[in-house]
């Protein structure tokens, strides 16, 4: 690999069958890599007011200076107009996936157009191959798909597989990319992207290597990461537990969602923690290329065979905080063997557990109020903590069945215009809510942040850390977070790991990577592309004035109390005073 290969964009049409190489280094010497780069390619390659499902919508994968280089640095980020929101969409996701396209002798993928016909494309050492997905599309099982590609095709090096469900070939808007099985693009609809384009797999491999400017200098700094990684107390509760590790801290405080946000204890909440779930189902862990840490998490479930006595197999089904939360507090669900069951069949599908469990729960709200009946439920009778029944209700949901699965597939904000409950419809900007009910810093982030979610500014560590802050207070603190987060996610790096990349740590990084900046440089970077995202938004219709505060999160009392709707609007107005 050349000292510049970082800057290579590859584009790829699949409309034509076509592609080609640039060098971006004008792009990759001014915002970095990852994020910086990945919103300046979506401006140039997606048209204004384009739909999300049609050929002007293009798809970015960008990596960053450190990748490859670092513990931790591990992350690609995907950039695309999301089909959920209507606006930016941005996904983060480890595995193999970054240094497999680093490897490749990439820093950025540009996919453009739509395939006639089912597709996979192979990228081995930045050429692209074209092949016929027709015997792969209608999969029942993402599992399969990845098997099957791992067993048949060729390329040695780094491998990434990515695939999509059947939630991505039915364009459900939530549908995620899965990567390495256990790791995912999950949020905002970059596997409806995917399944739009008729693109039913995306496998990069490759053997380059990555050079250093200063052999001892990187061997120092990679030393200090690695000892801080491995030997930190913040780090060791990620590779004990997890983020399952959350489950029990926040039911104690009631900051952890149940029941559609209905009540703010769960008496069953012990039963679905991280302590409970390593101690009788952890099967193993597994790391990202290039973390030692490894906190994913797999449980092992001995489940027996319908017609065989004492036979079984044994499922191996990853969890974290966000998926028991989604799948588990969420639904009522304290059954850990059901809640698991139900994590398989969503995780077969490849559509996000976020956004479909809080869909699952709006249904159920609306099923117990009397707003929908067994006719538009196909007959299921939905009841909190009955983990058979949204198994059935998500089948449902796939197949797009009748009217009501087939707008709940398209989020719960779209399935409230329709059936009404928009006071209990968990949106924010159009997403899925998170799994923190912490205070009013989490419902800001949510509102507010680049791209709707909780891992850009963390409003629920402000919530947790500093209590409940004046408006603008607030909106500066979650600001300022979000705009260090964007060096982080253009280098890129782990969020869990940004206690260990201070700016010092970064500058150090950069030098070793051939890429200096200055803390001010870093700062105005920062600053830099969080606008350059709001650009972009704004270009695409969004607007502080019509975000809405469901009203449940009124009525519910946080760990910071109840919060009042002036409140959150003070918020709303500080945050587009901000960006005006």
């Amino acid at each position: 690999m050349t000292k510049d290969s970082l800057s290579q964009v590859l584009y790829v049409d699949v409309s034509k069958k076509d592609f080609y190489t640039r060098d971006r280094s004008d792009l990759f010497d001014q915002y970095m890599g990852g994020s910086g780069v990945a919103i300046q390619l979506l401006s140039e390659e997606c048209t204004k007011n384009a739909e999300p499902f049609s050929p002007d919508n293009p798809i970015v994968f960008a990596v960053g200076p450190l990748t490859g280089l670092f513990p931790l640095a591990s992350k690609v980020v995907a950039m695309f107009k999301s089909p959920l929101t209507g606006n930016l969409g941005e996904s983060h996701a480890g595995g193999r996936s970054a240094i497999a396209l680093r490897s490749s002798g990439l820093g950025a993928l540009v996919i453009k157009g739509v395939s006639s016909t089912p597709i996979y494309l192979s990228i081995r050492n930045g050429e692209v191959h074209f092949n016929d997905a027709s015997a792969l599309w209608g999969m029942e099982s993402i599992y399969t798909v990845g098997r099957v590609l791992r067993e048949n095709e060729p390329g040695s090096g780094m491998r990434t597989i990515m695939r999509i469900g059947k939630a991505g070939e039915q364009c459900i808007n939530y549908a995620g990319l899965t990567t390495e099985t256990y790791r995912h693009f999950g949020r905002l609809g970059l596997g409806a992207i995917f399944g739009s384009k008729k693109l039913k797999a995306l496998i990069i491999s490759g053997q380059n290597s990555i050079p250093v400017t200063d052999k001892k200098r990187y061997r120092n700094i990679y030393d200090e990461i690695y000892t801080h990684a491995t030997q930190s107390e913040l780090m060791k509760k990620y590779h004990d537990l997890g983020t399952a590790v959350n489950v029990k801290s926040l039911s104690e405080i009631k900051g952890l969602p149940i029941k559609n946000l209905q009540t703010s204890t769960f008496q069953e909440a012990e039963h679905i923690t991280g302590e409970t779930l390593a101690s009788q189902y952890l099967g193993r862990r597994i790391a990202c290329a290039h973390c030692p840490v490894a906190c994913i998490h797999i449980a092992a479930l001995r489940v027996p065979y319908e017609r065989e006595k004492y036979f079984y197999k044994t499922t191996m089904i990853p969890y974290d905080y966000e998926l028991i939360y989604a799948l588990g507090s969420m639904l009522g669900i304290g059954d850990p063997e059901g809640m698991l069951k139900l994590i398989e069949q969503v995780e077969a599908y490849g559509v996000d557990a976020m956004s479909m469990g809080v869909c699952l729960a709006y249904a159920t709200e609306l099923f117990q109020k009397g707003m929908i009946s067994e006719k538009e439920t196909l007959g299921i009778s939905l009841q909190w903590g009955d983990w058979t029944s949204y198994i059935h209700a998500l089948r449902n949901v796939m197949a797009r069945n009748n009217e009501f699965y087939d707008t709940l597939a398209k989020g719960v904000q779209q399935a409230s215009s329709v059936y009404g409950g928009k006071a209990f419809a968990l949106s924010f900007g159009g997403n899925e809510m998170p799994g923190y009910t912490t205070g009013p810093g989490a419902y800001v982030g949510y509102l507010i942040g680049a791209r709707h979610s909780h891992l850009d500014n963390a409003g629920y560590s402000v919530d947790q850390k500093q209590g409940t802050l004046l408006p603008q207070q607030l909106i500066e603190t979650l600001i300022s977070e979000e705009e260090w987060r964007q060096i982080l996610s253009s280098l890129v790096v782990c969020f869990f790991a940004r206690g260990i990349y201070s700016p010092e740590v970064v500058q150090k990084c950069l030098i070793c990577a051939g890429m200096e900046r200055d803390a001010d440089a870093l700062s105005f970077l920062g600053k830099t592309i969080l606008q350059e995202k709001f650009a972009f938004k704004k270009r695409e219709g969004f607007s502080f004035d019509t975000l809405n505060i469901p009203q449940r999160i009124l009525d519910i009392e946080t760990p910071q109390g109840k919060i009042s709707r002036e409140y959150l609007e003070e918020c709303i107005h500080e945050a587009a005073e901000y960006y005006r």
